[in-house]
């Protein structure tokens, strides 16, 4: 017998005695990569079971999906679709992990209907994304990246001029940060906004108009538009947030108005926005979320003035990314003593 078939065969052999040593518990995840593109470890899955780790995973390919899920009980997926039709013929799930907060991937009533519990990550990316929301600000106000590439090529050393600027610089003391969606996320980013002198207003359909905290007053959403300078989204994606950006609720909006968005594509109308952004009523825009992604070649967004696109990058952080995988570990392993937690519904 070769050498590399008796190699293969104890790989195998080890790979069975550690599905005996835990229960045989098998778990799979479908699109590791993005979360974990190596600088991260497994280990806390692969302490409760025999874990197989796909980076990608086809979207729209449900033979493969279903191939690699196979006779897994417990499935974990980013942004590879679970749909109803998965979900009936993968004969022994029973736990499906959702490596985001957001959970549209996975359609929650076929999962209820075979009493398969579903995990969301809530809250492991709150200060992150409210970083990223005042970065993209800050990078409208002043263009720190293109004044240093200016620097870079050659134009500061060859100016007649002590300085310069290709844009107009934005002081935000006094200004007044909108925040749509007052969750731990929009509050988070609130009060960096206060510490820079800015007055801040939140619209939240669990608040009432004309209360407030220690951080922001409470308007009605088209109070919100009227008022605001900054508008900033922190909303998820329902029904009623879908589209809520439009032609209609820009009009509301002040002349000018520098729009944000770290929440979720879908909220915006993109051609609304591109058009508003030619016309100069919304004075610039940046966006970490589109509708579609990746984002396509056909966006409009993609031709808009004054805009800045980021890639989804807000919750990517290391320091997120260990706590996404942790709590992933923890969501797991209280589904397997019974008791399971961030259960979504």
């Amino acid at each position: 017998m070769k050498s590399g078939m008796i190699s293969d065969m104890k790989s195998e052999m080890n790979r069975e005695m550690k599905r005996a040593e835990k229960n045989a518990m098998k778990i799979v995840i479908l699109d590791g990569y993005t979360a974990n593109p190596g600088d991260l470890s497994w280990d806390g899955l692969e302490a409760l079971g025999d874990l197989t780790v796909y980076e990608r995973t086809s979207y729209d390919d449900v033979a493969e999906i279903l191939a690699r899920i196979g006779d897994a009980e417990a499935v974990f997926t980013n942004k590879t679709p679970l749909n109803a039709e998965v979900i009936n013929k993968a004969p022994k799930l029973r736990y499906i992990g959702v490596l985001a907060t957001g959970y549209n991937v996975v359609d929650v009533k076929a999962a209820a209907a075979r009493d398969i519990v579903v995990t969301n990550i809530p809250a492991y990316s709150t200060d992150s994304v409210a970083q990223l929301t005042i970065a993209l600000l800050l990078e409208i106000c002043h263009h720190v990246g293109e004044h240093s590439r200016a620097v870079l090529s050659g134009r500061w050393e060859n100016s007649m001029d002590f300085a310069f600027w290709d844009y107009p610089l934005i002081e935000l003391k006094g200004k007044t940060f909108g925040v749509v969606g007052y969750g731990q996320t929009g509050r988070a980013t609130a009060k960096i906004a206060k510490a820079l002198g800015m007055n801040i207003i939140a619209y939240s359909r669990s608040l009432t108009p004309g209360e407030g905290d220690e951080v922001a007053g409470f308007r009605a959403l088209a109070e919100l538009y009227r008022e605001a300078d900054v508008i900033s989204m922190h909303t998820p994606l329902t029904p009623e947030t879908e589209g809520m950006i439009n032609r209609e609720s820009i009009a509301q909006m002040k002349d000018g108005v520098i729009f944000l968005n770290t929440s979720r594509g879908p909220v915006v109308n993109e051609q609304d926005l591109a058009d508003a952004l030619g016309r100069g009523k919304v004075r610039a825009a940046a966006v970490d979320v589109v509708s579609a992604e990746p984002i396509k070649s056909d966006n409009p967004l993609l031709k808009a003035k004054n805009i800045i696109i980021t890639p989804h990058i807000a919750w990517a952080p290391y320091e997120a990314r260990t706590r996404l995988i942790a709590i992933a570990v923890e969501n797991l392993r209280a589904f397997v003593a019974g008791e399971p937690v961030n259960v979504v519904s």
